[in-house]
């Protein structure tokens, strides 16, 4: 008889996760308070980055190897593939930043060393970049843009043929010790095993989680640049803009039919996911074109398409929670801004882990970015 599975959360880990254990036989339920792909979910935007330079966290760095080849299991299972290569291009206005250092050892030893790039060559290559500025900056040809709401439409469509099934409903309980879910209807919903990926509400159903990770509200901006460098961003790269301090923002090229974006690296470690507007106000709008003030030539010329707000849920070390929860649970949380790279990759291994013990002992301390994937987690890539 086939093991059964209640997930909660229809973000990129829930879906991940469903489409993993669909795929290894079990029968599966998605739970989500919100239509599926949720539209207030963090996961639920035009673009995320994947790409190697992670600063000192070498752990997430060596992990974006199997999170490619994760997409591309993903990818042929569609059908379709929703990844623009891009390339990644890091800049910072002073030098000896710690997050550049730090990233260029890390991807010189783990052998694809970056290509240094001055001023002037950035300006160059780069038109869109004003060159007086930058004090550093790095290329990679490798990284670039997963296509996040077109994945996650194609996850649930797929999950759907396969037989998962999705409920709409809002849940007021979460039992993992039984393997419950108690639903604002009145009912309750049982399964072997909960895989509780609710993002940012996740502490309101598990007070052991409000300790650990914190809600953030974060702001993106869409942008249409200017006629003279339209085709300069049509071609660009992801930037990584790390300021002076090693915290800036970053931009996603208008790629696919997207808007160009900008995004702000620091963790606002506030808001309410449930009560809070999606839209962004004016002074969160202004707060982000001011750090890109200094870094884009003639900002003053782009047309404001958009703004909004998401929320993430962060970890203070912005270290993944994949962790035993109880007899018949399991918690997947504190995925930050960084987590959707990893999706498909978390949710293979999760789904694996799920049906033995010694992949599940060992699954925390693959996930936080602090040990090897023990033998067998990623058989799914072999």
């Amino acid at each position: 008889m086939a093991r059964s599975a209640l997930v909660l959360g229809a973000g990129i880990m829930g879906l991940s996760t469903a489409w993993a254990l669909r795929r290894r036989g079990w029968d599966v339920e998605v739970v989500d308070q919100d239509p599926v792909p949720n539209p207030r979910g963090a996961s639920c935007d035009h673009h995320r980055l994947i790409r190697h330079a992670y600063g000192g966290a070498a752990g997430y760095m060596r992990m974006v190897d199997p999170a490619h080849a994760a997409w591309d299991l993903l990818w042929r299972d569609l059908g379709e593939t929703h990844y623009v290569e891009t390339g990644v291009l890091a800049l910072a206005s002073a030098r000896g930043t710690g997050w550049m250092t730090e990233s260029r050892v890390a991807l010189t030893a783990h052998g694809m060393p970056p290509a240094d790039l001055d001023a002037a060559a950035i300006a160059a290559r780069f038109p869109m970049f004003d060159p007086a500025g930058i004090a550093e900056g790095f290329h990679l040809p490798r990284g670039g843009v997963l296509l996040a709401e077109r994945i996650l439409a194609a996850l649930v469509r797929r999950c759907a043929e396969r037989g998962v099934a999705f409920r709409r409903a809002r849940v007021t309980e979460a039992d993992p010790e039984r393997g419950w879910l108690h639903l604002d209807t009145g009912e309750a919903v049982a399964a072997d095993m909960l895989v509780l990926a609710a993002g940012p509400w996740g502490p309101r159903l598990l007070p052991g989680l409000a300790g650990r990770v914190a809600a953030s509200r974060q702001i993106v901006l869409y942008l249409e640049p200017p006629p003279a460098l339209r085709g300069a961003w049509a071609d660009a790269p992801m930037l990584l803009d790390k300021g002076t301090t090693g915290v800036g923002f970053y931009a996603v090229p208008p790629v696919a039919g997207t808007p160009l974006k900008l995004g702000d690296h620091r963790f606002s470690l506030s808001g309410n996911p449930e009560a809070e507007p999606r839209e962004a106000s004016a002074a969160e709008r202004d707060g982000v074109l001011a750090l890109a003030a200094g870094r884009l030539r003639d900002l003053g010329a782009y047309r404001v398409l958009g703004a909004r707000a998401c929320y993430y849920d962060v970890e203070p070390e912005e270290r993944f929670i994949l962790a035993p929860l109880g007899a018949h649970g399991v918690v997947m949380s504190g995925f930050s801004g960084h987590g959707f790279k990893f999706g498909a990759l978390l949710g293979l291994a999760m789904a694996r882990a799920l049906g033995d013990p010694d992949l599940a002992a060992a699954l925390p301390a693959w996930a936080a970015g602090q040990a090897p994937p023990p033998p067998g987690l990623l058989a799914d890539l072999a």
